[in-house]
């Protein structure tokens, strides 16, 4: 279940139970609204994956900023891929294209996964600047941190750490490898711009009609 969402229920069953009666709130009212609200909790569990918060938040007017904040991302794994010849096969932007996907989160970019767990240092490198593509696409873009980037960095760190190489050159690898993304991403902006527009088109949303 969504934190997120069954925090704000649980916010709202306490308000109402604490000023819900100062108010003049007749007590049958209180208990319907407080049945409601854990029947929602209940349906968005069954149905939509403990997700709905995140889906609401896209479906609303606000919810394109920060689709397109995951488009931009996505975008930087797509360029940096194709610049590397690795193929992507699938991409996924928003909690809807996820949940429809069968995957957690809210957005995705799928490759063929290596060919060995223990991978040569050309592959390692080649690793590198894709995965870290997106991030240093949403700073670029954001001028500050990347929201999005944990799974990146965790499948980073395991694909480093069967390595057998030690820390401190996969970290300078790492650094290397993402100047280099930095220094094309700048020189790809508008195509990053304009994939990004490309992916956010395609997203699907609630309430929304697919183009």
């Amino acid at each position: 279940m969504d934190p997120l969402a069954a925090g704000l229920a649980v916010l709202v069953i306490s308000l109402l139970a604490i000023y819900g009666p100062l108010l003049g709130l007749p007590a049958g009212l209180i208990a319907l609204a407080t049945a409601l609200l854990l029947v929602c909790l209940t349906l968005d569990a069954s149905r939509f994956g403990g997700r709905g918060g995140h889906l609401l938040a896209e479906a609303l007017p606000g919810g394109e900023r920060r689709l397109r904040r995951i488009a931009i991302h996505e975008a930087g794994h797509c360029l940096v891929a194709t610049a590397e010849q690795l193929p992507v096969r699938q991409v996924l932007v928003g909690s809807l294209a996820c949940l429809r996907a069968g995957q957690q989160g809210c957005g995705s970019t799928g490759f063929d996964a290596p060919g060995s767990a223990r991978l040569p240092l050309p592959e390692l490198r080649r690793w590198s600047r894709v995965l870290q593509a997106g991030m240093v696409a949403e700073q670029l873009v954001y001028d500050g941190e990347a929201r999005g980037g944990s799974d990146d960095r965790a499948l980073l760190g395991c694909l480093w750490g069967l390595s057998g190489l030690d820390v401190e050159t996969a970290q300078r690898e790492q650094r290397l490898a993402r100047r280099e993304v930095e220094k094309l991403l700048r020189q790809q902006r508008q195509p990053l711009q304009e994939q990004a527009e490309a992916l956010l088109r395609a997203a699907p949303r609630l309430g929304r009609r697919q183009p």
